[in-house]
């Protein structure tokens, strides 16, 4: 399960986005027990929650769901915000192997001044098995701001980096891997579509139109070419960098000037590049549009928005995928989608007077699949 719960404290800061909403069905008082009765009721083995109030979690998230069988990790956001994402799973179904926290702010990057964050876990199934797989789950609450595509790009960016070094195995390959969360971007955008297909190539786009949540006339200055610092240390290719120490000895005066000049300007041509790049094959579990209809599916709806912004993502074996020769792509045949929570459409959640409403307690809708992990 995929849930952004709505932070009690971002609520009552934002609410001019719920004056559609009866005062009562706003209080935590009666949001809380109405989301732990939707996640007791659908009782998945693993949740990836966002906007979990550091308070709330502490006091009464946490050991309700560990009353229920959850094992729970919490990474909080920086600076002085006041929630963060969770990722809890039943201990009964999976040890953990490993906690990995990715803070998207960095001092030393001007660029990357925001406080969201991300979460990796690398977990095993308790299963009597020989093979003894493991399966990487990333949890992650992209910035929001329409206008800032170039920041959402980074923070994907080093979301990216860390599961794929977390998710490498011995033989090269990656193991399966479910990335979940608020990515505060459409279906079809350029950071969507990032993620499905593998590759963008950014050059003259606008950084306003990186997440397609607003079509505005702000955000207009062009995506930099790179869009983020070398000092971040993270590729085009979106891994971690090696750091390459520089070779020449303390007496480089052997080295003559117009050497020196090639090498920069090869090294300037090389960074330059206006493509992205990752080596996952990742398939969205959701299809965006009811078949039927062609009518947009929504995960959150308030008084601004109906919107899909909310993703569950897994490695799939890509059918017919065109492969340069030698291209890194990890072919996972790992998950397999079994069952999916049917979302709803704008119209049928302002019946219901929009989110949130007397049942449902969040701004956004629970993301909900059913996977078999082939061994």
């Amino acid at each position: 399960m995929s849930y952004n719960i709505l932070s009690q404290d971002l609520l009552e800061d934002n609410s001019h986005l719920y004056r559609h909403c009866r005062r009562p069905v706003l209080h935590w008082s009666f949001r809380f027990p109405n989301i732990l009765k939707e996640i007791k009721h659908f009782d998945a083995d693993v949740l990836c929650l966002q906007e979990v109030q550091e308070d709330h979690y502490g006091a009464e998230i946490r050991p309700s769901l560990e009353s229920l069988g959850y094992h729970c990790e919490y990474k909080m956001r920086t600076g002085r915000k006041p929630d963060g994402c969770a990722i809890c799973f039943k201990h009964s179904k999976f040890s953990l192997l490993s906690v990995n926290p990715v803070e998207f702010y960095r001092h030393d990057v001007p660029l990357l001044d925001r406080d969201n964050v991300g979460l990796v876990l690398l977990l095993q199934p308790k299963i009597p098995s020989a093979a003894s797989p493991v399966i990487c789950v990333a949890n992650t609450h992209l910035l929001y701001n329409p206008r800032r595509g170039d920041i959402k790009l980074t923070q994907l960016a080093m979301l990216l980096a860390e599961i794929s070094s977390v998710a490498h195995q011995k033989d090269g390959s990656f193991c399966p891997i479910v990335m979940c969360g608020d990515f505060n971007s459409v279906p079809g955008s350029p950071l969507y579509s990032f993620i499905k297909e593998g590759k963008l190539n950014y050059e003259g786009l606008a950084i306003g139109k990186v997440s397609g949540q607003e079509q505005s006339s702000r955000g207009q200055r062009i995506l930099s070419i790179p869009i983020w610092p070398p000092n971040l240390g993270i590729s085009q290719n979106c891994v971690y960098e090696v750091q390459q120490l520089p070779k020449v000895e303390k007496t480089d005066s052997d080295l003559t000037q117009t050497e020196l000049d090639k090498t920069e300007v090869l090294v300037t041509a090389e960074k330059l590049s206006s493509n992205l790049q990752h080596h996952f094959s990742l398939s969205s579990v959701y299809s965006h549009y009811f078949p039927d209809t062609g009518i947009p599916e929504v995960t959150t709806c308030h008084s601004r928005s109906a919107i899909t912004v909310d993703y569950i993502f897994y490695s799939a074996e890509k059918e017919d995928v065109a492969r340069q020769p030698g291209a890194e792509v990890a072919l996972v045949g790992g998950l397999k989608l079994l069952a999916r929570l049917s979302l709803l459409t704008e119209q049928d959640l302002w019946t219901v007077n929009g989110l949130p409403n007397e049942n449902n307690s969040s701004d956004h809708l629970p993301l909900l699949a059913k996977f078999r992990l082939e061994l």
